[in-house]
């Protein structure tokens, strides 16, 4: 991987001689950022020698432990593999250590440089070439819902709601695109903006959502889908950062709160080809859609099933998969419905569009795209055809089918030859053995609720 000349680097530093510090950040299978802190004096050697990162990052559960059953760990001696500079990824933090902290993204390679195979960055790198050896650009958005929650916990130990900074009142209920509440955030909204702004990260709207202290941001579509999932990753850590900073927690948590709304990743796809047009668009497609958009939609649908275990990555992840609260259950799809899980949005031709609906917040951007691309190159590739779409409720339509357990969920991804070719089958045999291993400790664990039901009861 090339990185951009050492000159350019000296540009930047030449433009920020505040910044005494840099984050070399990589995200890991879950997502988590991890990585190191250099000295400004090092960042050019980081740009023309890179950094060693061991490659059990890609082998870490949530907790931060090594899964040697991935393979990655003591088993191989636990080496290093060299980390490259993401361009265009070097920027300013300007809500850490009063703006004198810096940041650069990096992705691993082998010792000949070709891509690592476990990192999610180069998994996506694989799916791509695929649809560019079609001749196809994928142009994609990505919208983030998540909650911001009092970094005081409640008398029983359990998250809440914050106060808002303009009433001083603790939210217990809300109202979706409430503009007052928006007016309550303002301040925590703005920087979020601002800081946006100043790392070059596309953002487009914020929203209020309807749970308590819920909100979603959406990042304006762009044509380069590695970029896309740089920029995701980013702004997460960025409306965090943001949030501490204004006495708030943020997370995105797929379900913080049983009774309430989960969070979601919504993700926007198109496809144009190599002159610039929208394949899912052609003329007099108003009705049905494209031949193509078919294709894709019936690869999406046909893979949904098998993707769980990617869409919905950890124990919290499949208990937002609940009736009643705009989450898909089952592989729908129709146009301009929000009960679907893939709706086509309406709005001009030109700008014809798949909105997929099934991923929570927590879900891995890179690995997400990847699993999508894959799954609509498939359904290019084979021409397949989609069932009907749905008008009206599809809930009340088509039973649940998409399957709420996490170890029906990594079988059928195990068992998927399609995802396997697509995305490595050295990568699903890494990310499955890490899922089972923390899915594992996780059914260790007994909940209070089970001690509340069962105890005395049994």
């Amino acid at each position: 991987m090339s990185s951009p000349p050492t000159d350019d680097v000296q540009v930047f530093l030449d433009r920020h001689p505040e910044i005494d510090s840099f984050d070399l950040l990589i995200s890991d299978l879950n997502g988590v950022i991890r990585g190191k802190r250099i000295p400004r004096d090092n960042l050019v050697k980081a740009y023309s020698s890179g950094i060693a990162l061991p490659a059990s990052v890609f082998a870490l559960d949530i907790n931060g432990n090594t899964i040697e059953e991935t393979g990655l760990g003591l088993a191989t001696g636990d080496g290093d593999r060299l980390c490259r500079p993401i361009p265009g990824s070097l920027m300013p933090v300007p809500w850490l250590r009063g703006g004198r902290q810096g940041q650069l993204l990096m992705t691993m390679v082998e010792p000949d440089e070709s891509p690592f195979f476990a990192d999610p960055r180069q998994v996506l790198t694989r799916v791509l070439k695929r649809l560019t050896a079609m001749g196809l650009t994928p142009v994609v958005a990505l919208e983030l819902e998540f909650y911001l929650v009092d970094r005081q916990r409640n008398e029983a130990g359990l998250i809440q709601p914050p106060r808002s900074p303009g009433s001083g009142e603790r939210a217990t209920q809300s109202q979706l695109y409430s503009m007052l509440e928006l007016d309550e955030y303002a301040d925590f909204l703005e920087e979020i903006q601002s800081a946006a702004e100043i790392q070059g990260l596309p953002l487009d709207t914020a929203l209020k959502e309807c749970a308590p202290g819920q909100f979603e941001v959406n990042l304006i579509h762009c044509d380069d889908a590695l970029k896309a999932c740089d920029s995701a990753t980013l702004l997460k850590r960025l409306i965090k950062g943001v949030a501490l900073k204004h006495g708030f927690e943020a997370t995105f948590m797929a379900k913080p709160y049983g009774q309430e709304a989960g969070n979601g990743t919504h993700a926007h796809i198109s496809l144009l080809d190599a002159e610039g047009n929208n394949v899912f668009s052609e003329p007099g497609d108003d009705v049905l859609g494209s031949s193509r958009l078919n294709q894709a939609v019936a690869g999406l649908l046909e893979r949904m099933p098998s993707s769980m275990a990617l869409f919905a990555p950890n124990l919290n992840s499949f208990r937002r998969f609940q009736p009643g609260l705009y989450v898909p259950m089952a592989p729908t799809w129709g146009f301009d419905n929000r009960s679907v899980a893939l709706r086509v949005p309406s709005g001009p031709r030109a700008a014809r569009r798949i909105e997929h609906r099934v991923a929570g917040a927590d879900v891995n951007p890179y690995l997400l795209l990847a699993t999508l691309l894959a799954s609509l190159h498939d359904g290019l590739t084979r021409e397949l055809a989609p069932p009907p779409a749905i008008t009206g409720n599809a809930y009340e339509q088509v039973e649940s089918s998409l399957t709420n357990s996490w170890q029906q969920a990594l079988d059928q991804l195990e068992a998927d030859e399609v995802l396997g070719e697509a995305l490595g089958r050295d990568f699903i045999r890494v990310f499955v053995a890490n899922r089972r291993a923390e899915r594992a400790q996780a059914m260790q664990a007994v909940s209070q609720l089970e001690y509340d039901w069962y105890l005395r009861h049994v």
